[in-house]
């Protein structure tokens, strides 16, 4: 199994080791922005043998909404808001560039990236410059999307997202594999353009895509090098869409053996073993603390702990 860093936690809650406030270790909270954090906390990781860093994605969050958050329950069954909905999220795109400079090794990675909001071509020339820069590190997530509040904030159409979402992967695979590039669809179309640098990994970036519906399960069967079928901290929901990720992969000339299964959750081995057993290859653990000194404590521990239980 392979392991990655997730840095971004909800404001006002418990962290990730016993608990513990910035004020238990003798400091203030530190931004997730903040460039030593990041910095720090990177490179850190890399040393210690985790195999990725992940970032999530969402431009805005509105301050009232009506959507619901699909992943997490009260045990009432109510869904819950976002618990995320104060954090201040790092443009993730900037922030893995930030963290390329810092690193040699580590695999820089979105979970997820909400893809309808991104133009494509813009996108897939800023992900191959990454890709260059990086020595062909990045490993992009892909969803659509669950709050229909920050694509009506952007000008973006929600109910088509997933079409949309469809179209740009393929053009941004026609850019990327194709010297001169023409594509035309419903959202996206162009003719005979030249777009570089290209991704430096063969074929272009490779994609994770997100997402707990069949539609999902199907695009990650067509597109995807991954599939993240599960909610965070998520055991069992999510893994009734694999015979429609195997089926879409066949029918595309696809090996679904060889697409990775991702999932991501809290540092806890009775967790990762559920994991473990049902065929997840890689998962993101939630590492962010309240100051440098309490998050590399954080990753020392992982590191020790429960990562060894599991290669």
């Amino acid at each position: 199994m392979k392991f990655g860093a997730y840095l971004i936690n909800p404001p006002n809650l418990p962290y990730a080791a016993g608990g513990r406030s910035a004020a238990d270790f003798g400091g203030e909270a530190a931004s997730v922005t903040s460039p030593g954090y990041l910095r720090e906390c990177a490179r850190h990781a890399e040393e210690l043998g985790f195999d990725s860093i992940w970032f999530p994605d969402h431009v805005v969050i509105p301050a009232s909404y009506s959507s619901r958050y699909p992943y997490q329950e009260y045990e009432g069954g109510e869904y819950r808001r976002y618990p995320y909905d104060e954090t201040a999220f790092p443009e993730p795109m900037t922030a893995l560039a930030y963290i390329a400079g810092a690193t040699d090794r580590i695999k820089l990675r979105t979970g997820v990236l909400i893809l309808p909001e991104r133009n494509p071509v813009l996108f897939a020339k800023e992900l191959g410059t990454l890709d260059s820069l990086s020595g062909g590190r990045v490993e992009l997530g892909v969803g659509i999307g669950w709050l229909r509040e920050e694509f009506e904030a952007l000008g973006i159409s929600w109910p088509n997202r997933g079409r949309r979402c469809d179209e740009y992967i393929e053009a941004m695979q026609e850019i990327w594999n194709n010297e001169v590039a023409s594509y035309h669809g419903e959202f996206v179309s162009f003719s005979e353009i030249r777009c570089d640098p290209k991704p430096v990994q063969p074929g272009g970036i490779p994609l994770i895509v997100g997402g707990h519906t069949e539609a999902a399960a199907i695009r990650a069967g067509r597109y995807g090098a991954g599939y993240l079928p599960l909610g965070y901290h998520q055991a069992s929901d999510g893994f009734e869409f694999m015979d429609a990720m195997r089926e879409a992969a066949e029918q595309a000339g696809r090996d679904p053996d060889a697409i990775e299964l991702s999932a991501g959750g809290a540092p806890d081995v009775d967790y990762l073993e559920q994991l473990a057993e049902a065929g997840i290859d890689h998962v993101f653990l939630q590492a962010w603390q309240p100051t440098i000194e309490a998050a590399k404590e954080g990753l020392q521990q992982i590191a020790e702990d429960i990562i060894p239980k599991f290669r």
